[in-house]
């Protein structure tokens, strides 16, 4: 099951919804905004990620500036703490399943959560290879 991390003021959020429910992928959307991030959902998305804290903190935020620290100094725990205390440095969306990441909306990157079959078929059309009896 895919999980979407949003907010409801945030336009890639409403795409990547927008393109889930058009593919007609089941997933759970979580609001980081009004629904509590546990620290097991966390370290679930971190354990995803090629570049730690740094690919779903974004830290160029007007959120993260504010709070005037340096996360690299931090211990794990602290950083989960503060994620759950301050949701708006986090970047949006985020799209989660058992073996996949994505932050952000890209259009072609989303289409890893498409079913394998469903992908074979979109490249095959692509290519103008589909068959004869499809």
């Amino acid at each position: 099951m895919i999980t979407l991390y949003s907010s409801a003021s945030c336009t890639s959020c409403r795409k990547a919804k927008s393109w889930l429910e058009e593919h007609d992928i089941p997933f759970t959307e979580k609001n980081v905004f009004t629904e509590k991030i546990t620290d097991e959902e966390l370290k679930s998305i971190l354990q995803l990620t090629e570049n730690g804290t740094k690919e779903i903190i974004s830290q160029r935020s007007q959120s993260f500036r504010e709070l005037d620290i340096d996360i690299e100094d931090m211990s794990l725990g602290k950083v989960l703490k503060l994620i759950q205390r301050h949701p708006g440095i986090m970047r949006r969306p985020i799209l989660v399943d058992d073996k996949r990441l994505l932050v952000g909306y890209n259009e072609e990157d989303i289409r890893c959560f498409l079913p394998r079959d469903i992908r074979k078929l979109e490249l095959l059309k692509l290519h103008d290879q589909l068959p004869i009896n499809f």
